[in-house]
């Protein structure tokens, strides 16, 4: 499944998501209420019927119902109706969705899968803070068709919030490591994620090893900074590296993804000399070469964390 998203050219600001959905369960005898989903189909591994599952002891939350087998390998299955506080109407028709993402696989039950579009990050609205917070930030982006709306959801989040250390595994040797030293420089970073917990985790382990972090939340409105530093710096006459020595970003992110605000940083004759990291759970073999082919300087996973700060200061002195 993930495959198919190969397909899509690099840089060209556009993504494939798989469309699901929950029908909640209302009054006995009533119709449920159908809500639309949605996920990159760069982290789906495949989708299947609902397996046998096997309880699991001591989850960490009931929605966590069990694991199965899946060709020798024992998955986790999220019930993803409970995580969103909507009690589903089961029925024959019940998929799972077998993820993967940040080194780690995991499967959510949905009642059904409709189709996959392909579309435009431009298309994909940024949730309202004051909508965010009512969901419990549980989604990052909206999708707006004429019969329905699609929220596409934060499968990361929502797995790090049931398991933190499953989601985001570091190196705490390197972690602790990480303390500041007088004599290194303060460079500038900017840091560019959807997600409030991932921007403020990268800011903690850029800023112990002595960066100075400036966020964004979304690649059009890190471009739009970048291209302000920009006329600062050929008209006002002012260095570039006076505001920003290297660009950190997600990939999957509304308005303009992280594979975009790339391509346009090398190709920018001034902000070409900008060092970027990709930094995302869908760093993976089958997609590394997108990376290449926009220009990225390095590409760090998520559960890789403890490494930036070292690996970024590398690259920042190497372009000096």
């Amino acid at each position: 499944m993930a495959q198919t998203n190969i397909l899509l050219e690099a840089g060209t600001n556009e993504l494939e998501i798989i469309e699901f959905y929950i029908d909640e369960a209302t009054e006995p005898g009533a119709k449920p209420y159908r809500a639309y989903y949605g996920v990159n189909v760069a982290k789906v591994l495949e989708i299947i019927r609902l397996p046998k599952v096997t309880g699991m002891p001591q989850t960490p939350h009931p929605c966590v119902i069990g694991t199965f087998n899946l060709r020798s390998r024992v998955i986790p299955l999220i019930d993803l109706s409970m995580w969103l506080g909507k009690p589903m109407a089961r029925d024959e028709n019940t998929k799972v969705i077998v993820s993967e993402f940040n080194k780690v696989i995991n499967a959510f039950m949905v009642s059904g899968v409709t189709r996959i579009h392909r579309l435009s990050w431009s298309e994909v609205e940024p949730p309202s803070g004051y909508v965010a917070q009512f969901a419990a930030n549980n989604f990052t982006g909206v999708v707006k068709f004429p019969d329905h709306i699609v929220l596409i959801l934060d499968m990361e989040q929502i797995i790090w919030d049931l398991n933190p250390a499953l989601a985001m595994k570091t190196d705490r040797q390197r972690e602790e490591a990480a303390i500041p030293e007088p004599e290194r420089s303060a460079y500038k970073t900017l840091v560019v994620d959807d997600s409030n917990s991932i921007r403020r985790l990268i800011a903690t382990y850029l800023e112990k090893d002595g960066f100075e972090v400036i966020q964004d939340v979304n690649g059009q409105n890190a471009w739009d900074r970048l291209a302000e530093w920009r006329e600062a710096a050929t008209k006002g006459g002012q260095p570039l590296t006076s505001n920003v020595h290297l660009v950190v970003t997600d990939i999957e992110m509304p308005s303009m993804d992280g594979h975009t605000l790339c391509k346009k940083i090398k190709d920018d004759p001034v902000l070409k000399q900008l060092p970027v990291v990709l930094f995302s759970s869908l760093i993976n073999d089958q997609l590394y070469h997108k990376g290449l082919s926009v220009g990225a300087d390095d590409q760090v996973t998520k559960p890789e964390v403890g490494t930036l700060a070292e690996r970024a200061r590398k690259l920042i002195e190497a372009s000096r």
